[in-house]
């Protein structure tokens, strides 16, 4: 939470530079393509990386598809996740939040200017409203970040189980799912110091629909988090880097 409070201190001029063209950008949509935003965004997360101190080692880039839309399932640590696979993913995409936590300040506009997804857990309804339309984003070729753990309570290194349900969204649109492992990530703003800090975010390979397609959801989940675990606990325990 400190670095939080001196990355927003320290860089207020940004912030409010940043805010004043997100707010334009949203009044001049036609003017702006997702690639124009996705740049603004990226900028964004740059310097609070640079001002928090925060520097984000990224592995597997050669993994991620280089046509198409694919969804990205990630273990949950806290408030950098996206933040961190945004800052490593070169071509535009844009992350699922849970309503709630989108609209805190600074978030909220965040996530407008990625055109993110805001999910509604207290109603079934607006949450399949929502994956509808997420599939078909992701059918006209839209990458999008999903955290399948629903949330992250502390667990920093640890990967909690993955909900079968996050996952239709990859299913219905037969799209690649890309694991990505994150290490670390919890430390920008979990710890409370301005220290200097290293998180890592690797691309898994993509497991394509053909390999995925006779299998349950709740199997796919089961899978991808195997895959994610799997590297977290080679990299922790010190092997070689994938």
């Amino acid at each position: 939470m400190l670095r939080f409070c001196y990355v927003i201190l320290i860089s207020l001029p940004f912030i409010l530079f940043y805010l004043g063209k997100a707010f334009y950008i949203e009044r001049h949509d036609d003017k702006y393509t997702e690639a124009d935003r996705y740049i603004v965004a990226r900028r964004a997360v740059a310097i609070l990386q640079r001002n928090g101190f925060i520097h984000t080692n990224v592995f597997g880039t050669e993994n991620l598809p280089r046509e198409g839309g694919y969804v990205m399932y990630a273990n949950h640590q806290g408030k950098y996740d996206a933040l961190g696979i945004i800052s490593g993913h070169k071509t535009p995409c844009t992350v699922m939040i849970d309503d709630k936590r989108s609209h805190k300040p600074i978030t909220t506009q965040f996530i407008t200017l990625l055109k993110g997804t805001r999910l509604d857990k207290t109603s079934m309804k607006e949450q399949m409203k929502t994956i509808l339309k997420v599939i078909e984003e992701v059918k006209n070729g839209r990458r999008i970040i999903i955290f399948p753990e629903g949330g992250y309570y502390h667990n920093r290194n640890q990967v909690q189980d993955f909900l079968p349900g996050a996952f239709k969204c990859a299913i219905k649109a037969q799209s690649p799912i890309v694991p990505v492992a994150l290490i670390d990530s919890y430390k920008p703003f979990e710890i409370n110091s301005i220290k200097p800090v290293t998180t890592q975010v690797y691309f898994l390979p993509p497991i394509h629909y053909e390999d995925y397609k006779e299998l349950t959801s709740k199997e796919i989940a089961e899978l991808t988090k195997n895959k994610i675990v799997e590297t977290i606990n080679m990299v922790c325990n010190g092997n070689a880097r994938l």
